[in-house]
């Protein structure tokens, strides 16, 4: 079995990062785009906000969590917000996205954060069955609101 090491992510790793975005993509949305874009990649890893951690195998991106760190209004503290996180299906079910969770729960004690949160979809079984285990169902709804729907009111 080999080690998997969990690591930041930088723009040296956007040629990696690209093809695993664009096969998520693909998995969630059906026609999105297929080929990988180094650009966009680059985009997400330069972004001000947003942070990647990477799952590697050897010197092999495997794996990757988008997260940000935000104010938490109520308590003054900060929390996690994972946006996205994927492990490419040849290495799946081998711990590679708990390890990443785990990772990021790190990150969060670190940072003095009160907890971690993300959305998932409700239809991904194997995924949710693992956010289950680690993770407690939140009481708050989500919603979406399309931007291009309410500037056309």
């Amino acid at each position: 079995m080999s080690k998997t090491d969990i690591k930041a992510l930088g723009l040296d790793d956007a040629h990696q990062l690209a093809p695993l975005i664009a096969e998520n993509a693909q998995a969630l949305v059906r026609g999105a785009p297929r080929r990988p874009d180094d650009y966009y990649a680059e985009r997400i890893l330069g972004d001000k906000t947003a942070e990647v951690l990477g799952a590697f195998e050897g010197d092999k991106l495997i794996g990757f969590a988008v997260y940000f760190d935000l104010p938490e209004l109520i308590t003054g503290l900060r929390i996690g917000q994972l946006d996205d996180i994927y492990v490419h299906p040849d290495h799946r079910n081998k711990g590679t996205g708990r390890k990443l969770i785990e990772t990021l729960v790190a990150e969060g004690q670190k940072r003095g954060w009160l907890h971690l949160r993300w959305i998932v979809p409700g239809k991904n079984t194997p995924a949710v069955a693992l956010y289950e285990k680690i993770a407690e169902p939140d009481h708050r709804k989500s919603y979406v609101i399309p931007i291009d729907r309410i500037a056309g009111d």
